[in-house]
């Protein structure tokens, strides 16, 4: 990922919570070209995020067809989860999308936007929604600000 990317998932990263720790696990792409099919390149970047996922992990997929929510939505989502006790798996695809096992694995399929968004720029959109939930939670001042 670029340095402003990093730079980005850090700065919200650090203003987490201990109990809302956020670990990024970054699965290679899956090799693409002209002797490679996407399909292909899905299933091996599958492997790698259902590896990741633990057995009692409730997984969110970021994935166009999902639901949309609002903040206040994630939010409430948030506080629910952190209830469960479980830790929260969110999977964000390759170019191509995630494979359909990853989908079945998803206790959640969730649309940022109808809008196609870079990899890296979801990453950063993720991390500063994930903050501003909890800051809506904790009644902290940056929602309003």
């Amino acid at each position: 990922m670029p340095a402003w990317v990093e730079t980005g998932c850090h700065e919200y990263g650090k203003r987490m919570p201990p109990e809302l720790r956020i670990q990024t696990v970054e699965i290679p792409l899956g090799p693409r070209g002209k002797s490679q099919s996407s399909a292909a390149a899905i299933q091996a970047e599958s492997k790698g995020l259902i590896k990741a996922i633990g057995d009692n992990d409730f997984v969110v997929a970021l994935d166009v067809l999902g639901k949309t929510m609002t903040t206040e939505k994630l939010a409430s989502n948030l506080s629910n989860w952190q209830m469960q006790g479980r830790d929260i798996s969110l999977l964000i695809g390759g170019p191509d999308g995630l494979s359909s096992d990853c989908l079945a694995r998803a206790n959640l399929r969730w649309s940022l936007s109808d809008l196609t968004l870079p990899h890296p720029l979801v990453r950063i959109i993720l991390m500063e929604q994930l903050y501003r939930a909890w800051t809506i939670n904790s009644n902290h001042p940056y929602h309003r600000a």
